[in-house]
């Protein structure tokens, strides 16, 4: 009796290790996170497939200009940023609102211009 209630509570153990382990693989996907690329970087501050805000920013170096920037996504929804002239060794920060839920595998793509020309293209995708 006392080897069945071991080999029982063995087996118990196992199974919550196992479904511990696949409740924290199985969370859900988060679209919260910073993404970068050349100069531009986008970041989100909400969770799941929502993105109410997204924060672009676009580090101009040693040139001053015209900064802005395009962000949309693979489902169709596109915005564009305020435009900003900006001095040398700037951090040009913008804001697009989307408020809306995306499709999950959505990929939300961000490039940023200077004077024209296109100086960085992050992109993530919700999953």
């Amino acid at each position: 009796m006392e080897r069945a209630r071991r080999k029982l509570g063995a087996v118990a153990l196992v199974v919550a290790a196992a479904v511990g382990v696949v409740t924290g693989v199985a969370s859900p996907a988060q679209a919260s996170g910073k993404w970068c690329n050349n100069q531009v970087c986008v970041e989100s501050y909400d969770g799941g497939t929502y993105l109410g805000r997204l924060e672009v920013s676009v580090w101009t170096q040693n040139r001053p200009g015209r900064v802005n920037a395009r962000v949309w996504s693979t489902s169709g929804w596109s915005q564009w940023t305020h435009t900003e002239d900006v001095g040398a060794f700037t951090t040009y920060r913008g804001w697009v609102y989307p408020q809306q839920h995306f499709p999950s595998q959505t990929r939300i793509c961000v490039e940023g211009f200077q004077s024209d020309s296109s100086v960085g293209l992050p992109c993530f995708t919700i999953v």
